[in-house]
Formats: C-alpha cells, structure tokens, sequence
C-alpha cells in the first residue's frame, strides 16, 4: 500500500506500474493528485504537504500524465497557490483546462500569470467566469503592450540572418515563412508611416475582447462593457458610453458589425443590454431585423468618422457650451438640429416698428 497525505492509496496504482516502469512517476503523481481531491477540507498542513510533493512530481511526469494532472486539480475547491502558478505558467496545451475552469486560483496569481506569458494563456483566463476587475485591467494592459510590441521590435525583426550553408540550405517551407515574416514587417512599416488621418482603421476584434464584451453583457456591466469596447475601438471611454447610450441598439450594433463580432453571438449581446429589443417584429425579433439591416462596410466607415471625431474633439480643449449654442461642436452621433436662421437687421428694425405711428 502507498501512503500519501496521510490516506491510502490502493493497490491498483502497482498494477500500473508492472507493465512499463518509466511511467513510475506519471503513477504516483496521479496517486497524489488523487488522494488530495479525496480531501474534502485541506488542512494547512495538507496543503502544505502536498505542494512539497506536487513539483518534483509534476516537473518529471510525461506530458499527457500533467494534462491528467492539471484537468483533476481544476475541480478542486482548495489548491495551493504554488500549485496553481505552476500549472498555470506550463504551455497552454497543459494550463488551458485549469486557467479555464479552477475556482482555487487567486487573482493575484491570475494576474502574474498574464504578465508572464503570452496570449493564449490571457485568452484562456478571459474565458473564466466571474472575472474581477482587478484581473480584467491586467487583461487589457497586457492586449495594449501585446499590440504595441511588433512596432517596438521591428528594428530588431530587421536584422538579416546569417546565411545558410551549401550543406544546410533552408527548405522551400522555410522560405516561405521568411517571406511572410519580411512582409509583415514591411506591412508593419507602412502602418507606421501612415498620415494622421488614416489612423482610425479599425481592426477585426480578437476572441479576448469577443470574451470580455459577452461576459459583461450577460452580467450587466456596463462600466466594464464600455471600457472593453473602447480599447477594442482604440477610441476614448466617452465615445463607448455614448455608443451604449443610444436604447434603441443601433450605434452598437453597428460599431460591432465594424469590428466584424461573430453574427451568432452579435444577437444575444443586443439582447442583454437592450432586452426590449427581443419584441417580435415580423418572423423574428427586433434585435434580427436590426442585425439584418446593416452592412458592414458602410458600418465600418461610419464607426471610423466617429473614431476621427473623437480623436479630434480630445485634441481641442474642452469648454462649456449649451446644447443650443450657435457654436456648439457638431456631434457625429447626433442628428443636426436645424435652428431657425436670425433675421437681417433692417427686417428686425422694420419688425418692431410695426404698428407705431
């Protein structure tokens, strides 16, 4: 018999062990693992005990054995938090069930691990739920310097390789990769040099911000909501707000069909944030007929002369004016109200002195 944490693993695990004795490892971290899940209430020195076991283990087990490994410890109410980092900063193909479904990680451990990987392991926390808004900035913090980082680098990216050898010359597959790299760059270059007015290109939506916007529809967040959209836009927080102002669904429907946002998942969104919109309206919703109605690409060059206009109305100060001053800034989300136009002065004159002798 085997004794782990002080409980008893069976003989069955032995048996595991006949047939191919390099999985040793790979058995008793199985062992260990299972037995902690019979823990129903860890004590400290459970846990304690337990993360002193898990590594060594963890770190000489077989690829598919920390799978196994890591999927069992994601129903677990109460991990280590040593045990979670660990997990958690392995490659995505082992962390992403655990960054995904665990209850026991804490946020500031979810927050290390987003600094310190890349951004399948963000993808894989954004898909968590009940994201805390401590954990949700350091996702946009790290989508911000993830999109900034190729123009930072492209001076580097820019060095020639050494050349290859009459023996060692790089096959066709290699080539091809070479030159899609040097036309990214060069595709990196002219985005660079592009002239102010071209900056509010809006690009596709990534599945992190996908990710955030259902999360905070369905859970009624709106402050959230906006500030999700607003770094997928690359616009102000402002103009997000006043997007979502808009009940009758239409500016966000528009500014979602812009970014190209899945259409499977462009209804329920509209549907959480405007429940009015779920009234039948013909053979289908009026959250349907919105979506049908609109065109893509005339959404995406409306959505940038709002970009534009923001960027512009953020660059001037900002000064009181009434909303039915004669100078009042123009809004490109508002329709024009139409004043009346001031009378000449001779017919103004002529106005009061009518009916005087």
């Amino acid at each position: 018999m085997l004794l782990h944490l002080g409980f008893v693993v069976t003989n069955r695990f032995r048996e595991l062990e006949r047939p191919q004795t390099g999985r040793l490892k790979d058995v008793v971290l199985m062992a260990t693992v299972t037995g902690f899940e019979s823990l129903r209430i860890p004590r400290k020195s459970d846990l304690k005990q337990f993360a002193e076991l898990f590594e060594p283990l963890f770190l000489g087990s077989s690829n598919e054995a920390r799978r196994q490994a890591a999927a069992a410890l994601s129903q677990c109410a109460h991990v280590p938090e040593s045990v979670a980092l660990l997990i958690g900063s392995m490659p995505i193909s082992i962390a992403a069930i655990f960054l995904t479904r665990s209850k026991a990680i804490p946020d500031r451990t979810l927050m290390s691990i987003i600094r310190q990987q890349g951004a399948a392991h963000a993808n894989a926390i954004a898909h968590r739920e009940n994201l805390s808004p401590s954990v949700v900035d350091a996702l946009v913090e790290h989508h911000q310097l993830t999109a900034a980082a190729p123009r930072a680098d492209m001076p580097v990216a820019a060095v020639p390789s050494s050349p290859a050898t009459a023996d060692d010359r790089p096959s066709s597959e290699r080539v091809a990769r070479e030159n899609k790299l040097r036309e990214e760059i060069r595709g990196l270059a002219r985005a660079g040099s592009k002239p102010p007015h071209e900056g509010a290109r809006i690009q596709p939506i990534d599945e992190l911000h996908q990710a955030l916007l259902l999360r905070f529809a369905r859970n009624g967040e709106p402050v959230l909501f906006a500030t999700a959209l607003a770094d997928a836009l690359g616009a102000s927080r402002a103009l997000a707000e006043r997007i979502l102002l808009d009940v009758s669904g239409q500016q966000l429907a528009v500014t979602l069909a812009a970014l190209d946002f899945p259409a499977r998942e462009l209804a329920p969104l509209l549907l959480a944030l405007y429940p009015h919109l779920s009234d039948r309206l013909g053979s289908g919703s009026r959250a349907e007929a919105l979506i049908r109605s609109i065109d893509r690409k005339t959404s995406l060059e409306r959505v940038e002369s709002w970009i534009r206009a923001d960027r512009d109305g953020a660059a001037r100060p900002v000064r009181h004016e009434t909303h039915f001053a004669g100078n009042r800034a123009s809004d490109s989300l508002r329709p024009e109200t139409r004043t009346a136009a001031a009378a000449p002065p001779i017919a103004a004159q002529a106005k009061r002195n009518i009916g005087r002798k």
